[in-house]
């Protein structure tokens, strides 16, 4: 199951049924969990922790140390859970400090050439396509979907089921359920990610209306979002109210490029 040219430190924990390929190279403070698979030129470092079911194509770089100069080379750690594939070449950096984590959760696809910075925190269900590419301490919530060529500025938050056009940049936070263009712009709710999310039509109705009361209302974010937390009471509603609320970097505005899609059914 391990190719002869790899290098595996003698203390780096594999479990049996782990296949390594060609020119792999697996660091001392690294564990891989069952079923996993690293394809050729794979660099695994630092104190990282990966679950079951990973497949790593060739070129990844996952672990390194984070590119962030008041880094002085501690050991920092990454966490990384079951069933995501990271494309080719790939890199995911570790924490500046000893005490955080760079977390990527389950069921994440990284397409080629995508980047995770230090103490990022990404949830399930994530994709990311060839290009994108996350700032330290970046968030990216469930269900998101960054296409390609998009960036995320540093310590900004990115919704669940937030979809991100591609080559568009986003330096304050993008909020759940909305689809962000061009820098720091959003042009209505993303349909069709919260109907194959099994969202329904009577919640969707409300996010739509929640949507045009914040963002085309032409009232204050802060007065408008007083109001809402009155008006609308769904489960997703209540999502987009609480992270807008706790936006620290402001949100992305809609500028009426385009109008929020109506429901056909």
């Amino acid at each position: 199951m391990i190719h002869p040219t790899a290098i595996i430190h003698p203390k780096a924990k594999l479990d049996s049924t782990v296949r390594v390929g060609p020119y792999v190279v697996i660091d001392e403070g690294v564990e891989l969990g069952a079923e996993c698979v690293v394809g050729p030129h794979v660099y695994l470092t630092g104190l990282t922790t990966i679950g079951p079911h990973n497949l790593f194509h060739a070129g990844c770089v996952i672990g390194d140390a984070p590119q962030d100069l008041k880094y002085q080379g501690e050991p920092t750690r990454l966490r990384i859970g079951d069933h995501n594939v990271f494309r080719e070449h790939v890199t995911v950096h570790r924490s500046t400090k000893p005490d955080a984590e760079t977390i990527v959760g389950s069921h994440n696809f990284l397409m080629a050439s995508t980047h995770v910075a230090h103490n990022c925190v990404m949830g399930d269900h994530v994709i990311m396509a060839n290009g994108a590419v996350l700032g330290g301490h970046a968030e990216v919530q469930d269900r998101a979907f960054l296409s390609g060529n998009c960036c995320v500025h540093q310590f900004t938050r990115v919704g669940t089921l937030a979809l991100m056009q591609g080559n568009s940049a986003i330096s304050r936070d993008l909020p759940p359920f909305t689809i962000a263009l061009r820098i720091n712009e959003i042009c209505g709710l993303n349909s069709v990610g919260l109907r194959r999310a099994g969202i329904t039509l009577e919640q969707r109705l409300e996010l739509k209306r929640l949507y045009l009361w914040l963002f085309r209302g032409g009232k204050n974010l802060r007065e408008a979002l007083g109001t809402a937390q009155k008006k609308f009471s769904s489960n997703p509603a209540k999502i987009l109210l609480d992270f807008v609320t706790g936006a620290k970097r402001g949100v992305c505005a809609d500028v009426g490029h385009a109008t929020v899609e109506s429901e056909e059914e």
